[in-house]
């Protein structure tokens, strides 16, 4: 069972070795950051985060419950209280090795309970490029829609990436993971 707990500097190590090159960095990121991440970088990421009651980010460790090892990283951010919606953001699978192996989606699904029954978001969203098609398969398993595609938004080396963008609601989090329905 993997559980979400605040990502800290005590984590920062762990992180920057996972994001070990700049492609990972900008698969990861987008254009948040520049490589190298460095702690710097991080702390920045971390400033005004994390206060449940009043920060428009939240960043977590992924915590694999049964070794108490980090497994992985997600955050959600642009969180709107007034309209109830937040974007799921840098979400990885720490050990390139462990990808594939249903990982992602304990992580995706524990960010679904904390947007939808902790913080009774009515949407949330994420993008993810186009080619990740793992990442892909992986939110569509979750319950994610495709809302669409935003044509050749990142340019990367000699070639543009297009980005997915992908949303899921909460009524369809409700019916899919609690059988119950919301009434608007």
């Amino acid at each position: 069972m993997i559980v979400l707990e605040y990502f800290t500097p005590g984590d920062f190590d762990l992180l920057i070795d996972w994001i070990n090159d700049e492609e990972l960095l900008m698969n990861w990121a987008g254009t948040q950051f520049r490589f190298p991440l460095t702690a710097e970088k991080l702390e920045w990421y971390l400033k005004d985060a994390n206060d449940f009651e009043k920060s428009d980010l939240l960043i977590y460790k992924a915590v694999d419950t049964e070794s108490g090892q980090t497994v992985g990283h997600i955050s959600l951010s642009v969180l709107n209280r007034r309209n109830r919606s937040a974007r799921i953001t840098r979400a990885l699978v720490g050990n390139s090795a462990e990808r594939g192996k249903g990982i992602g989606e304990a992580i995706m699904k524990a960010m679904l309970k904390v947007g939808f029954e902790d913080l009774h978001l009515h949407r949330m969203s994420l993008g993810v490029y186009d080619f990740n098609e793992p990442g892909i398969r992986c939110y569509k398993k979750c319950g994610f829609n495709v809302d669409g595609v935003l044509r050749d938004i990142q340019k990367h080396n000699d070639t543009y990436w297009s980005l997915m963008e992908m949303s899921m609601l909460e009524n369809e989090y409700m019916q899919l993971y609690t059988g119950k329905t919301v009434a608007y």
